[in-house]
């Protein structure tokens, strides 16, 4: 800790993660760095089928591989660290890093937050303007949608970071999580945060309940217009291409909106950490799981990739 005039501040932080038995921890860095390398491989080929498949440059696969590359970036953010920590005896991170992890993968999550109401968007045009698709979905469309998703992630990210790392931390310093988020560390404030409560509840409202409540404007409109179709294949086929997305929003959404959106009073350190796993680590994961299991052409561009005979287009 540095010494200050009347008090001494922290300088670092010790993460203390799941458990402080070895053999635990061993199982489950065996455990975490098989989904790591699993996120990692599974959203960097979906990023690398995308690139080399030209039949692949349409929209949706575009907001595809902005959505892996966020989820490659959104668990490298946290994941290295705790695995180095589950081996390490010093479970220590330091203020600047602390501060720099809470910004990076807050503004991450919050971009992803952001970008699944582009990712509903475009299924809603898909769906119920399919002659127009690509009119209104052009080339500047998408890359202004991807860019106004990465900025406010990043602005909005700033605020939060800022009103909680700026508060006075004078001991003590175990933090009960993983990596540094912000309900974690703002709960070793040594003063009132009552205020930054309030501005980080209205800063969730925003950037949670609102993409949530456009998300479900979108859905309503397409379940209207898929009950219009008549064949009952048709209605399958439409409601296929939405059922990925629905999947991986829920898995999101749900873990985020309860740390986030919850009164501090119910604040439960092992709760929050289990329940932060589903929206940080099982969610990249399920992205590439998701979206190539349940997609022919991911599947014939990766054969067409991997050189496994000719495949028609």
């Amino acid at each position: 800790m540095i010494p200050g005039k009347n008090q001494s501040w922290v300088s670092e932080f010790i993460l203390i993660g799941f458990s402080s038995d070895p053999t635990t921890n061993s199982i489950l860095f065996i455990v975490f760095l098989l989904i790591y390398l699993s996120s990692v491989l599974g959203n960097g080929l979906i990023i690398m089928l995308v690139c080399l498949d030209t039949q692949l440059h349409t929209p949706m696969y575009f907001f595809l591989c902005t959505l892996s590359l966020l989820d490659m970036s959104y668990v490298t953010t946290t994941m290295p660290q705790m695995l180095v920590h589950l081996l390490a005896h010093s479970q220590t991170i330091s203020f600047a890093g602390c501060w720099l992890q809470m910004y990076v993968f807050g503004s991450l999550s919050i971009t992803e937050s952001i970008f699944f109401v582009v990712m509903a968007y475009d299924r809603y045009v898909a769906i119920c303007y399919p002659l127009h698709y690509i009119v209104i979905l052009n080339r500047g469309l998408c890359i202004r949608s991807v860019a106004g998703s990465w900025i406010c992630g990043f602005f909005s990210s700033f605020l939060h970071t800022f009103f909680t790392m700026s508060l006075p931390y004078c001991g003590p310093n175990m933090v009960n999580h993983y990596f540094c988020e912000g309900p974690s560390v703002r709960s070793l404030a040594c003063m009132d945060t009552h205020l930054v409560e309030i501005v980080d509840l209205v800063l969730s409202v925003f950037l949670v309940l609102v993409p949530i409540s456009l998300i479900v404007a979108s859905y309503i409109r397409i379940a209207k217009a898929i009950l219009k179709i008549k064949s009952t294949q048709g209605r399958c086929k439409a409601f296929s291409t939405c059922a990925s997305h629905l999947t991986v929003v829920t898995f999101f959404y749900a873990p985020a909106t309860y740390i986030y959106m919850r009164p501090n009073s119910s604040y439960s350190p092992e709760r929050d950490k289990q329940v932060s796993l589903f929206y940080n680590v099982f969610t990249a994961l399920l992205n590439p799981v998701v979206y190539s299991l349940r997609n022919k052409d991911i599947k014939r561009a990766f054969l067409k990739v991997m050189g496994y005979g000719r495949v028609d287009w």
